[in-house]
């Protein structure tokens, strides 16, 4: 299990470029897919006061990013490990 969570649609170009951005820098994370799950594209639109904007990054600490690049979410993932 990973401590990074994407929220994400197979169509999105912003998606596209995180994921990549992410998997240059060796980062794992788990990913759902918005437009597969209901339940998931709801918690999206409760982060983001009621729009399902994705990319959507959810951390092990329960905060959030709203359309991040890789270097803010790797930032993130390395103030997390202390």
């Amino acid at each position: 299990m990973s401590d990074l969570t994407l929220y994400v649609t197979d169509w999105c170009p912003f998606c596209a470029s995180l994921t990549e951005s992410l998997a240059e820098r060796g980062v794992v994370w788990n990913e759902i897919d918005v437009d597969r799950d209901e339940a998931a594209a709801e918690k999206v639109r409760t982060i983001n006061g009621g729009n399902r904007v994705v990319p959507t990054v959810e951390f092990s600490d329960g905060t959030t990013m709203t359309n991040p690049t890789g270097a803010q979410v790797v930032a993130k993932l390395a103030k997390l490990k202390g």
